[in-house]
């Protein structure tokens, strides 16, 4: 079979942003041929409204026909797009479903977004983020912090053993939470006990205590890694597999969490869209952090580029 039979597209919506992968699988492993991801804000006002606002989903569509163009121009014959957390919740959701398959059917027939359930999530998150991880640092629990939901997995190379969608992200946080620039302590400590709340019962239904490593996957994240490290610019290779001791972690976010937009805006590895909802994502990382420290003695974050996307290019048949 030809490398072209082989290549594949893979397209992660969420509740804030919108990311393309085009790889050619090669023993059952990928090749990465193109990355890109575009803040899209699909979510914006879901928490609210129950419903996308219009100038979400054309934010959206517009993303998604560039992405098109993209696997026609890479002649990509398999395509997957799995939309989740703000499609779950969203009462319009037959708009988006609609568009997505107009655009995608241009180029693959049939193609469209699919919604996956918190559990399926989490699998492919979990699966895409420890394929490159040493099989002695098992047990990982691997955590996707989105727009919407963070999903806590627990699990080694046979597979996952358990897994929880919490129902908070940095997006809905900030838009429940966080209203004013720099928030005020209020609102902070409002913030932590929502999080504290969806945290404890993600840590309730996944058996943490006898994880050995803490991986952080999707862009809360990769950014607090990037500062970490000191980079000027957002470097993916060294961010990728980098390693944050919670001595390093915990200042970073403390400081996101009491900037001012402008101030994080002014941070050379912030991409502008996380510039105000990267603080809601930084209360999520210090709660973790301080749960799994206690809880199985963890001590620092191990920070992957490769996530949901990658697995559900893998998951492709």
């Amino acid at each position: 079979m030809s490398v072209e039979n082989h290549r594949v597209g893979a397209i992660d919506c969420g509740t804030n942003s919108i990311r393309l992968l085009i790889a050619d699988r090669v023993d059952g492993r990928l090749v990465d041929l193109h990355r890109e991801m575009r803040i899209v804000r699909l979510g914006q006002g879901v928490d609210a409204t129950g419903r996308f606002a219009p100038d979400a989903l054309a934010r959206t569509e517009a993303a998604l026909i560039d992405y098109a163009e993209l696997l026609g121009s890479f002649g990509v014959g398999r395509v997957r797009m799995v939309a989740t957390s703000a499609t779950r919740d969203a009462a319009n959701k037959e708009v988006f479903f609609a568009m997505t398959a107009g655009v995608l059917g241009e180029v693959c027939p049939g193609a469209g977004a699919e919604v996956i359930t918190g559990a399926q999530e989490a699998e492919l998150s979990f699966n895409g983020a420890v394929g490159e991880l040493d099989s002695g640092a098992a047990p990982f629990v691997v955590v996707d912090l989105g727009g919407g939901s963070t999903e806590v997995v627990l699990g080694d190379r046979d597979g996952v053993q358990a897994s929880f969608s919490a129902d908070i992200g940095c997006v809905r946080l900030t838009e429940r939470c966080l209203h004013s620039d720099p928030p005020t302590a209020a609102e902070v400590a409002a913030a932590r006990e929502v999080v504290r709340e969806r945290l404890g019962a993600a840590l309730r239904a996944v058996p943490v205590d006898g994880a050995r490593t803490w991986v952080g996957v999707a862009g809360t994240f990769t950014t607090i890694a990037a500062l970490a490290a000191k980079l000027t610019t957002y470097d993916p290779a060294a961010i990728h597999l980098s390693r944050v001791p919670f001595a390093e972690l915990l200042p970073v976010c403390a400081q996101l969490i009491g900037m001012t937009r402008s101030q994080r805006a002014a941070l050379g590895p912030m991409h502008e869209g996380r510039v105000d909802v990267i603080g809601g994502g930084a209360i999520v990382v210090e709660e973790l952090a301080h749960a799994l420290g206690t809880r199985a003695g963890i001590d620092e974050l191990v920070v992957s580029e490769h996530d949901i996307l990658d697995g559900i290019a893998l998951s492709i048949g």
